[in-house]
């Protein structure tokens, strides 16, 4: 389970809670961010917010910390929708393109199969993430634990 801490925003009497999750980088972790390009492109950003409502049978007051959880197989599940489903659509469409022109024995050219790759793949890419967008609201994270006021 992937845990990251949250500080409550509000609490409704309807058994929702709004919270918010500071998104970190990979770049706050590592021991040459002195001498790093990349950390210095990173310290330049202002650190972004996620703000999001979770449903709640516990009433908690602005400014409390809660530990969420959100199972992994949501964040592969995700990651596939992403990455995979469109590298696959851009290798299915490929090889539909090759094989139709070779059905139609018309010499196969790169010029004719790559806008049928880019099309297969922006094809998958608008199927992922219509699912992603199913997957959205079916992966709620739960309230780990109560770990009381911030100082």
């Amino acid at each position: 389970m992937m845990e990251e801490m949250a500080k409550v925003i509000k609490c409704d009497d309807k058994g929702w809670v709004t919270v918010e999750v500071q998104v970190k980088n990979a770049c706050s972790h590592c021991d040459n961010s002195e001498s790093c390009g990349t950390s210095a492109v990173a310290s330049a950003f202002s650190p972004k917010v996620q703000v999001f409502s979770i449903p709640s049978d516990n009433q908690y007051e602005p400014g409390q910390l809660l530990r969420l959880g959100l199972p992994e197989s949501v964040i592969l599940k995700a990651a596939v929708l992403i990455y995979l489903l469109p590298l696959l659509g851009l290798f299915v469409g490929a090889g539909l393109a090759t094989l139709v022109l070779s059905q139609f024995q018309v010499e196969v050219s790169d010029l004719q199969v790559i806008p049928a790759a880019l099309t297969g793949a922006f094809l998958a890419w608008l199927y992922a993430r219509r699912a992603a967008k199913k997957m959205e609201h079916t992966s709620q994270p739960v309230i780990l634990a109560h770990l009381g006021h911030t100082l």
